[in-house]
């Protein structure tokens, strides 16, 4: 398969050119620029390999949870392109790409969701990609979810922003952690997987938001 995948979920801007099982990548720490940086960046990798978008199977991208901005700009992007080049789009969920990144059999993917929040979920590897063992949810970290059994990897930006608390609310059950950004290259790899089975039309694509709420009001402070 030939898929253009792409994040911008986080402060970070990635994007990747799977063509059968190899990978092209980019990325930088973009800030607000994303929406400058996405699309010189997708051309980038078109021209290093000699491709044009209709000789692509699928554009693939970050469809969340995530920052509310980089997540519309991510969707936006994918259906322009999908719709221009009359490719589909194969959605993937940020935690799930933290934890096909992470590599573990059994990951605990945390987002730094602010507001002294986290986005999470849990996954278990299976023969073909990850199977949810929690879904994607949202939760303060007194509140995580419970995991089944021990041999837990811990991935993603909640550990950078609340490690201490996260690694006291299981204990023992985490095995090691590490503080990822989720990554596009991980993305194509999870698209690969999933294949066009999972695409879905452009006019279809949408993003997860979990949050239904940017910001607390003054008396929530």
């Amino acid at each position: 398969m030939r898929i253009l995948a792409f994040d911008t979920s986080t402060e970070y801007c990635s994007a990747a050119l799977y063509v059968s099982g190899q990978l092209l990548v980019r990325e930088e720490l973009a800030g607000q620029t994303h929406s400058d940086r996405l699309l010189l960046m997708l051309r980038e990798l078109l021209s290093e390999a000699g491709l044009c978008l209709s000789q692509l199977d699928a554009i693939a991208f970050g469809a969340g949870p995530g920052s509310f901005t980089g997540l519309r700009i991510a969707c936006g992007v994918a259906q322009g392109v999908a719709l221009g080049a009359g490719l589909p789009v194969i959605p993937v969920g940020t935690l799930e790409a933290l934890a096909e990144a992470n590599g573990g059999e059994r990951v605990l993917a945390c987002l730094d969701a602010r507001m002294g929040e986290l986005y999470c979920a849990a996954y278990a590897r299976v023969a073909q990609g990850w199977t949810e063992t929690v879904s994607p949810l949202l939760c303060a970290p007194a509140d995580l979810p419970a995991l089944s059994g021990t041999g837990w990897a811990g991935t993603g930006t909640g550990f950078s922003a609340h490690g201490d608390a996260i690694r006291q609310h299981y204990g023992a059950s985490l095995l090691s952690v590490d503080c990822a950004f989720p990554h596009a290259r991980a993305i194509a790899s999870v698209a690969a997987v999933k294949g066009l089975a999972a695409a879905v039309d452009a006019g279809d694509v949408y993003p997860l938001y979990i949050r239904n709420k940017v910001a607390k009001k003054m008396g929530e402070r």
